[in-house]
């Protein structure tokens, strides 16, 4: 094995030689005009089809359109007004006047306690004013004849008085064994039937009026010099995708949650057809400006930069100008330009991985609009 270590050597020499002059030869100028470039000799454009030759790109036109400053936020829908109705005094049920889910008047009776007490007081109540009047009567007369005196005139009707607050207080007891809807709405599904015996206080059945909806979110508190009532806002619902409602701010929260730092605000909502329900989960964009003319350009027309800065390629007499822009929101793969570009710009929005500042440019087709920002 020693002996044949020199031949090794000799050999690997020998190949390292030869890769040496190969490469000599290889970067020798030729007369054909081939081998390897030399410094400083004009580079062909990459995509551009020869020496020089200008990119290929595609353009936008910055244009403006109007644009809203909105803020997102979640919420849940409540009732417009909702109550569970309990009955004031203990009774047995006599009858139910509804349906399960059914939608009701405002003043209808919808539970019937067994009231025949109630109407006997009643009965007497109106049979002592019936008496109570007469004896009145018959005094007054007297007393204008000079046979009583004012004392049993004064007598008389006080005790006409008392008849006529014992009827009303009858009345009010009567009253008080019908249960009735304090509004419009719909009731819910009941958990008491016929011949059951409550006690005061007892829940019977839920009413929710659910023709218009509330909806409360809270806001940061930095949106609290943005926000007032009577602010327009959207608001949609996975219960039903794709719809959006419109919806108004009625009240904002004087006070500001300390452990959040979040107001609570509360809109409300037409319900047409009630196909959204209280408990829902929702969306809400709150619309804090309305600005009409915005210049916006597409996403694609922007190149990162470090620095968590953009630029674009603004196109100039056949050329790419570098122009660096600030941003604000974006929308439906629109941005705003704040700073840097004004309408009626044309800027690259295909090719910019090939260009540079002052590169010659070639427009592909004619330049494309900006899509419509709602």
């Amino acid at each position: 094995m020693s002996s044949r270590r020199p031949l090794i050597i000799a050999v690997c020499i020998a190949g390292l030689a030869g890769l040496a002059g190969y490469a000599w030869y290889a970067n020798q100028p030729r007369a054909d005009g081939g081998g390897a470039p030399q410094a400083g000799a004009p580079q062909q454009v990459a995509g551009g089809g020869g020496q020089g030759a200008p990119v290929a790109v595609e353009v936008a036109v910055v244009q403006t359109r109007a644009l809203a400053d909105d803020v997102s936020a979640v919420g849940s829908l409540v009732s417009n007004e909702s109550v569970v109705l309990r009955p004031e005094v203990s009774g047995r049920i006599e009858a139910i006047r509804f349906r399960d889910g059914e939608a009701v008047r405002r003043g209808a009776v919808l539970i019937e306690l067994d009231a025949a007490v109630q109407r006997a007081e009643l009965q007497q109540a109106r049979a002592n004013l019936t008496l109570a009047e007469s004896n009145f009567r018959r005094t007054e007369d007297l007393f204008g004849r000079k046979f009583v005196s004012q004392s049993s005139l004064d007598d008389a009707r006080a005790k006409l008085e008392v008849a006529r607050a014992s009827l009303a207080l009858a009345q009010a007891h009567l009253a008080r064994m019908q249960i009735r809807a304090p509004f419009d709405g719909v009731v819910g599904i009941r958990s008491v039937s016929p011949g059951d015996f409550v006690k005061d206080g007892d829940a019977l059945i839920n009413l929710e009026d659910i023709a218009r909806l509330k909806v409360d979110f809270r806001l940061p508190e930095l949106y609290l010099d943005r926000v007032r009532p009577g602010q327009a806002l959207e608001l949609s619902s996975d219960v039903l995708p794709g719809a959006s409602f419109a919806a108004t701010v009625e009240a904002i929260d004087p006070l500001v949650d300390a452990q959040g730092r979040a107001v609570r605000m509360r809109a409300s909502l037409a319900n047409p057809g009630m196909r959204l329900r209280p408990g829902v989960f929702a969306r809400v964009r709150l619309i804090l400006a309305e600005r009409p003319e915005v210049p916006v350009v597409p996403e694609t027309a922007l190149v990162p930069a470090p620095g968590n800065v953009h630029f674009v390629y603004r196109v100039e007499d056949g050329k790419a100008q570098r122009v660096d822009v600030k941003t604000g929101q974006r929308r439906q793969a629109m941005v705003e330009v704040i700073e840097g570009l004004e309408a009626g710009a044309t800027v690259v929005t295909a090719g910019q991985l090939k260009l540079r500042d002052g590169a010659a440019v070639k427009v592909a087709g004619a330049p494309a609009g900006v899509a419509r920002v709602d």
